[in-house]
């Protein structure tokens, strides 16, 4: 599913026009996206988690010439799946 599916399917179940539901998805995308930038966890129960977290530097291989190079220190998103959500797909 892309995000122009994933934009109807929700115009459809929350009854919405498909403007409002791509204006609902974009708020939710920015809100996530601010507050792990900030540092915060977000939690939806029974949805899942998302978090940030630090990744240490560490020396890796190109794989086309064997050479060692060092891969900076970064932090990344997590999503952890909550309870409800794993249950929900198996």
């Amino acid at each position: 599913m892309n995000k122009t599916e994933l934009v109807a399917k929700i115009a459809e179940n929350a009854e919405l026009t498909k403007a409002e539901a791509a204006r609902a998805l974009k708020s939710f995308e920015e809100t996530v996206a601010e507050a792990m930038k900030n540092g915060e966890k977000i939690s939806i129960v029974g949805f899942g988690s998302f978090e940030t977290t630090s990744r240490a530097a560490r020396t890796g291989r190109n794989p086309q010439t064997g050479k060692e190079i060092q891969i900076p220190a970064a932090v990344v998103p997590k999503f952890k799946a909550g309870k409800t959500l794993k249950d929900s797909v198996n």
